[in-house]
This record gives C-alpha cells, sequence and structure tokens, in this order.
C-alpha cells in the first residue's frame, strides 16, 4: 500500500500528488478528521467502530487518499492496486471522503457561493470589491449512451461532449460564484442569464467578460461592462479600440489563471469518467474550493 511518511517529508511530492503544500495539507488535515465519524453516521447508520479493521487508520492517510484522488484521477481499479484493497473500497472511500472534505472546506470558509439572490446580497457577501471576472469553463465527459443525451452535452465550441459552468473570481484570482454545472450544448451567455448572475451585480461594480456574452450590455444596460468590442461586419476597429481591447484581454487573463489553477485537479480536466448523479457538480466545487484554500496559505 502506499505509505505518506515519505510524502509527508517532500514538498514537492506532496504538491505532485495532492496539489498542496505540506503546511496546506496539516492544516486542512486538522479540519478534515473532525467531520470524518459525523459523515461515516449519515452514510452507514452503524457505530464507527464497528467491522474490521480500517485500512486508512489516521486522518491524514484518508485526506492523502481524496486529495491524491481528485488530484491524480486514477480509476478505482488502479486506486485499489495503489491502496492494497478491491475496487469497491475506493468507491466508498471516494464518496465518504469527498463529503467529509467539502464540510473542511465550509469551515475554512472558502468554498465558492453557488447563488447569490440580489445586489444586497451581494454587497454583503463582498463588500470591498470593485472589479469581478466572469468566464464559462468546460469539462470533457464520456460519449453519453443516449443519442438525448448525446445531443445535450455536445459542445460546438470544443467539438465534443462536456459539462460547463460560470466561473466568478475577484482580482486575486479566488473564485467568489459557481454556477451549476451544465450540459454542454448551453451558450455561456444564456447559463449566466438563467443563473440570473448579472441582474445581481451592483453598479458599483465593474463585470469583466470576453467576447461570449455578446448582448449583455442590450438586456443589462445599467451594468458596469468591460468587454472586447467586436470588428464590424466589412469594417476595422480603430487603434483607439483595439488597445482597448488589449487592454481588457490583459485584465482577463486573471480569471483565465483562476479556471487554470481549479483545473490543475484532474478529476476538473481529464474526461469525466463518474456516474453518480450530481458528483460532477461537486467535483468542480471542491476542486474551486481547494484552489481557493491554496490561495489563502500563500
Amino acid at each position: 500500500m502506499i505509505e505518506i511518511k515519505r510524502a509527508l517529508k517532500s514538498n514537492r511530492i506532496m504538491k505532485a500528488l495532492t496539489g498542496l503544500s505540506l503546511n496546506e495539507f496539516l492544516k486542512l488535515a486538522s479540519k478534515f478528521g473532525k467531520y470524518l465519524e459525523p459523515v461515516f453516521w449519515e452514510k452507514r447508520n452503524v457505530k464507527f467502530n464497528l467491522g474490521r479493521k480500517f485500512v486508512l487508520r489516521t486522518d491524514e492517510q484518508k485526506l492523502f487518499y481524496i486529495l491524491l484522488y481528485v488530484k491524480c484521477y486514477p480509476t478505482f481499479d488502479l486506486a485499489a492496486f495503489m491502496f492494497n484493497v478491491n475496487r469497491s473500497s475506493c468507491c466508498r472511500w471516494t464518496h465518504w471522503f469527498i463529503e467529509v472534505l467539502e464540510r473542511a472546506l465550509v469551515k475554512e470558509i472558502v468554498l465558492p457561493k453557488r447563488k447569490v439572490r440580489s445586489m444586497e446580497e451581494f454587497m454583503e457577501l463582498f463588500p470591498a470589491l470593485e472589479k469581478i471576472y466572469i468566464d464559462g469553463t468546460e469539462r470533457p465527459i464520456r460519449r453519453p449512451k443516449y443519442s438525448k443525451k448525446q445531443k445535450e452535452n455536445y459542445s460546438g465550441e470544443k467539438k465534443r461532449h462536456t459539462k460547463k459552468n460560470i466561473i466568478i473570481s475577484d482580482i486575486k484570482k479566488k473564485i467568489i460564484m459557481l454556477s451549476d454545472t451544465r450540459e454542454g450544448k448551453v451558450h455561456d451567455y444564456k447559463n449566466l442569464k438563467d443563473e440570473e448572475i448579472a441582474s445581481t451585480i451592483p453598479k458599483e461594480v465593474t463585470a469583466v467578460l470576453d467576447g461570449g456574452f455578446q448582448g449583455i450590455q442590450k438586456d443589462y444596460p445599467e451594468l458596469r461592462i468591460a468587454m472586447p468590442k467586436r470588428k464590424p461586419k466589412g469594417g476595422e476597429l480603430k487603434e483607439k479600440e483595439k488597445e482597448k481591447n488589449r487592454k481588457i484581454s490583459s485584465e482577463r487573463v486573471i480569471n483565465e489563471n483562476a479556471i487554470a489553477g481549479v483545473k490543475r485537479l484532474r478529476i476538473v480536466s481529464d474526461v469525466y469518467r463518474n456516474i453518480k448523479d450530481k458528483f460532477d457538480d461537486k467535483a468542480m466545487l471542491i476542486a474551486c474550493g481547494l484552489w481557493n484554500f491554496h490561495l489563502e496559505m500563500v
């Protein structure tokens, strides 16, 4: 079985296997252990100490397993070989520990908000915010079995089957809001409207977007927008307009870097394989939370 002793002696190995530094891992482990037993009771409805001796005995070992899973995203067969158990055990561990990890990240106040219902709530949650960065991101999935789901999940932009989210970050690259996971067919702007995100952004806050959100200025005239201007049909942009576009594009790099930080975890960058309902949404939420946790520790 994989021993974590070597990883606990090497910052480089810890980052490669879990995506966290040694200090980050140890801090998260202190919170992670508090929720293991409550979640176990909820899932199994039996006493925590019943049954055969648990293979992963310490809190650190359990946290190491789930972080390795989301960072490297092995199949359950490979994980079972690595930890010298059967694949069903790895499946149970994953669904148990992912719940525990989510609660630990809630305790650290690093998970992004899923829904903001009004401008007042937005200002209460993010009082000092002057600028936000909005972008859509896609994750590849396996080709669905049924033709209806194939059509729903097929992304014309990526030319493959995907899942989509809208990610909103601040100037420090922290993910402050994450939309629900949608099918790849849904356009980013439609997703933004369906989530009613734009209507909750205060007038004092500038929203930086890419050209994929054309039409937002017409639908939300009161919103302060920074978005590249498209070249007119059969014409050319003026030099000032080109310079403004370059400036906006350089600002948007912040959100691109934030998304890249989230996608360090292969569970949200490799072809998604899990079949449990809504687990794809939870995986994205956990990935954003771990990225925010990393930023908090830097």
